[in-house]
C-alpha cells in the first residue's frame, strides 16, 4: 500500500490557497446578496427582464447570505457548499432562459461555485478523503 505524507509547507500553501478561493467566492456572493437588498436600477433590470417580480429580490438576498453563513462556518461548510451549488443552478437556468450570453453571464455562477469547492476541497481534508483526486 503507497503512503503519502504532505509536507507542512505544501499542507500550509493548500490551506492558503483554499482559503483565498474561498474568500473570493465569499466576497462575491456578500456583494451579490447586497445588491439584492439594496435593490440599485441594476438589480431592478436584471429582475425585470427575468420576469420576476421586485419583491423576491430580498428574500432571494436573505437566502443566499444564509447559505453563505453556512459556507463560512467550518462545521456546516458542506451544507453551505451544496445549498449554494443549488442557488448557483438556478442563476444558471435563468440565464440560459433568458438566452444570455454562455461566458459572460451563463457560466458565470458555474465559476464561482467552483472557487466556493475549489476553497473547500483545499481546506477540508474530509473532503479529500471522500473525493480523492489520484494522479
Amino acid at each position: 500500500m503507497e503512503t503519502t505524507t504532505q509536507t507542512p509547507v505544501a499542507s500550509t500553501k493548500r490551506l492558503w490557497a483554499g482559503r483565498i478561493l474561498s474568500t473570493i467566492a465569499a466576497l462575491f456572493m456578500i456583494f451579490d446578496g447586497v445588491m439584492h437588498i439594496l435593490m440599485p436600477p441594476a438589480v431592478v433590470e436584471g429582475f425585470t427582464k427575468a420576469g420576476w417580480p421586485l419583491s423576491t429580490a430580498r428574500p432571494i438576498a436573505i437566502i443566499e447570505l444564509l447559505c453563505l453563513t453556512l459556507y463560512l462556518i467550518p462545521r456546516t461548510s458542506v451544507l453551505g457548499a451544496v445549498l449554494l451549488t443549488g442557488y448557483l443552478g438556478g442563476a444558471v437556468a435563468v440565464n440560459v432562459r433568458q438566452l444570455l450570453p454562455l461566458f459572460g453571464y451563463v457560466l458565470a455562477p458555474v465559476y464561482v461555485a467552483l472557487f466556493l469547492w475549489g476553497g473547500l476541497y483545499l481546506r477540508d481534508a474530509r473532503l479529500r478523503e471522500i473525493f480523492p483526486i489520484r494522479w
